[in-house]
């Protein structure tokens, strides 16, 4: 349910912080600091976030219909 998909998106956030942390290292360029840092305008953000939260849920929506399909086709 709702819960699912915010655990979910909240370790893929994590994940792609760690992430880059790691590849900006070494490069100066602070991208994780960026990352971490509470934008000006929280609106914009807030707007960013729903985005990405529904693109997550519309993507794993299609994931499980497309198992459950192939489950159909398989029997």
């Amino acid at each position: 349910g709702a819960r699912f998909v915010h655990v979910i998106y909240c370790f893929a956030r994590y994940v792609m912080i760690e992430d880059m942390k790691k590849l900006s290292v070494g490069t100066g360029i602070p991208f994780a600091e960026a990352i971490k840092r509470r934008p000006k305008d929280m609106y914009i953000a807030k707007a960013r976030h729903r985005v990405a939260y529904n693109k997550l849920l519309q993507i794993l929506q299609r994931e499980d219909f497309v198992i459950q399909e192939y489950g159909k086709k398989a029997r």
